[in-house]
């Protein structure tokens, strides 16, 4: 599947506000959106007012980048959403924070999804004791996530294993810091997603028109 491959610290600049595409990064000195937080490229010779559909695509722009998805994806995802009963806004967070690789990244596996998808797709993760390398499989409540045999052995577990007490994954999923696995506790809320980062009935609207 295609990826943004760009540099992401860019996007930071382009939205006006940290991301944390870069995970640990983010948090220090080294972080260009601090040192640089106006937009990319050249300054406008005025601001011009943002129209009610600019706001809306920003809010999509903003969402989909989080996650680390191209547009044709994102769609899917929208027309999933919008399928599904209930709730649309609901159910496109539902949708986003349940993919594998988002999974991984909250559980403290990676530092950022788009190591967490690098990590997914190496094979070293396994669900209910099958590897799993597709980043975005839709996980359900009660799917343990482990390391493989082939991860358990890599300098990368090594690696995390030493930081994992101090991870504080959300409550609709179950860490065990001493085990190095997970598992899907509950079914995500949209109070329990990335909803500070984006508004999800704002980008409904701008599809639905």
């Amino acid at each position: 599947m295609a990826r943004y491959t760009g540099p992401v610290c860019r996007l930071c600049r382009r939205h006006g506000e940290k991301l944390f595409l870069k995970g640990d990064r983010c948090f220090t000195p080294r972080c260009s959106f601090d040192r640089r937080p106006n937009p990319p490229g050249p300054r406008p010779a005025r601001r011009r007012k943002v129209s009610d559909r600019g706001l809306q695509l920003r809010e999509k722009q903003r969402a989909r980048v989080s996650y680390g998805l191209l547009e044709k994806q994102f769609v899917r995802y929208y027309k999933e959403a919008i399928r599904r009963p209930g709730v649309s806004g609901e159910n496109l967070v539902r949708l986003l924070e349940t993919r594998f690789d988002n999974i991984v990244y909250r559980l403290g596996f990676a530092d950022s999804r788009s190591q967490a998808r690098q990590l997914v797709r190496h094979g070293i993760f396994a669900v209910n004791g099958r590897k799993l390398d597709i980043p975005s499989a839709q996980l359900k409540e009660g799917d343990a996530i482990t390391f493989t045999p082939r991860g358990a052995r890599s300098e990368y577990f090594k690696i995390v294993q030493e930081g994992m007490r101090a991870k504080n994954p959300p409550a609709w999923l179950a860490l065990d810091a001493v085990g190095m696995s997970g598992r899907v506790a509950g079914i995500p809320t949209v109070a329990q997603g990335e909803t500070h980062l984006f508004n999800e009935n704002i980008i409904i609207e701008y599809y639905s028109r």
